[in-house]
């Protein structure tokens, strides 16, 4: 710490002891090969551990160590506050150049509200927020299965807040518990202290910090033209709400999707019931349950076959009079 190596501090000793030895007396008696020791001899000058003697000039004396190890520290301490003045200068200028950015990016905050345009805004502020969250993460994931790119991004930011014990709630469609990559997501965030819910049909896709911050897509339908970052309480608080009212309709992933006792019906195929039986297309409410179009026409296959019907007009009749509707 000193900044004297073991070879140096070698050289220093055996000089305190014998200060009249030469370069040669010194390598002998430490081993050293004669450029080493007068590398170690130049190290101590730089030091100022060495100096030439007012007695024989053209010979170098030790200073003694309180002398010396005191005009070390010195130089150590006049060093650190250059270091944190140049420091300072640092921040000043990086402060001058943020806000000389801010003007030309175009994801600029207005107000308490930010449009984030595009995938790559939208990481950047995650990762801001991820640091920033202090007790709370809720969010909805929408769509059932998520692509690997979505869940690789989101294990560096889930893994900094589970581990700062941060609460993270976490929704997604039932549709996922079939997809193996966002199944094994969604175990890994359990094990790590998450909590993850999953349910039919879910809101638009949201991310909830501390109750503070929301992220909503700026278009539900598609995701990748950036999202809206709102710190308005008018507009957190119903989105809260909006949550938690998902949220206790919805089943912890380690529980398994029990049928209705009454109709035999899982919850997924109530509520495709009630989507189509609504008017919605096989592909609107393939969409709505995060499963595609084909899975849809299959389920409403079995439902029909369960219910003795010949089209899905008979089928909604025949549900409607038992009581699925």
């Amino acid at each position: 710490m000193l900044g004297l190596d073991h070879a140096s501090e070698s050289v220093y000793r055996a000089l305190l002891a014998s200060p009249q030895e030469s370069v040669q007396e010194l390598g002998d008696r430490l081993g050293m090969t004669e450029p080493a020791v007068r590398d170690a001899l130049d190290r101590l000058a730089d030091l100022q551990l060495l100096r030439t003697s007012r007695e024989l000039p053209g010979v170098m004396q030790p200073v003694s160590p309180e002398l010396g190890l005191e005009l070390i520290l010195r130089s150590q301490e006049q060093d650190l506050v250059r270091r944190q003045r140049e420091f300072e200068l640092s921040k000043a200028a990086a402060a001058r150049a943020i806000a000389a950015y801010a003007d030309l990016r175009p994801n600029a905050p207005e107000g308490t509200t930010e449009r984030l345009v595009g995938l790559d805004a939208i990481q950047s502020k995650l990762e801001v927020l991820g640091r920033e969250v202090r007790s709370e993460c809720l969010s909805v994931m929408p769509g059932g299965a998520q692509s690997p790119a979505s869940l690789e991004a989101s294990r560096p930011i889930d893994t900094a807040a589970m581990a700062g014990g941060v609460a993270v709630l976490t929704l997604y469609q039932d549709s996922a518990r079939h997809d193996s990559a966002t199944l094994a997501y969604a175990r890994w965030m359990t094990e790590q202290g998450g909590q993850v819910r999953t349910r039919p049909t879910l809101p638009p896709r949201l991310l909830i910090v501390d109750r503070e911050v929301a992220v909503v897509p700026i278009d539900p339908a598609d995701t990748r033209l950036g999202a809206l970052c709102s710190r308005e309480a008018g507009i957190v608080a119903p989105l809260v709400a909006l949550f938690e009212q998902t949220w206790q309709s919805a089943v912890p992933l380690g529980a398994d999707r029990c049928k209705d006792t009454e109709t035999g019906l899982s919850a997924t195929e109530q509520e495709l019931l009630r989507l189509l039986a609504a008017g919605l297309t096989d592909e609107v409410a393939g969409r709505r349950l995060g499963i595609s179009a084909r899975s849809v026409r299959r389920q409403m296959a079995g439902l029909m076959e369960r219910l003795e019907a010949s089209s899905r007009f008979e089928a909604g009749l025949k549900a409607a009079q038992r009581g699925w509707l």
